[in-house]
């Protein structure tokens, strides 16, 4: 019997990937949460919804649930996202 070992880094180097660039305000900006689906994601994201708009002047808050909490998200999810200034990616127990 063998053991493979895996090694999870990049195989290219990460000097092409840049940051995206920072918002300079969130007020009347479109934002975009994508949860994994788990309970535990609702409440909290209702209370971070209420607070981006609240706090942070967010317009609209696009709330998107991904089928399989393991899994990517699947890309008809993302169909929108020319629309969004900003997307937040969250889990949760």
């Amino acid at each position: 019997m063998s053991i493979e070992f895996l090694d999870p880094t990049h195989e290219s180097q990460s000097d092409a990937f840049a940051a995206a660039k920072r918002l300079a305000s969130l007020s009347g900006a479109t934002i975009a949460i994508v949860s994994n689906g788990k309970k535990g994601t609702k409440p909290f994201f209702d209370a971070f919804e209420r607070e981006l708009s609240d706090r942070y002047g967010v317009a609209r808050v696009v709330r998107l649930t991904k089928s399989n909490y393991s899994a990517p998200v699947e890309p008809g999810l993302l169909a929108e996202s020319g629309r969004w200034q900003a997307l937040i990616a969250g889990i949760g127990d």
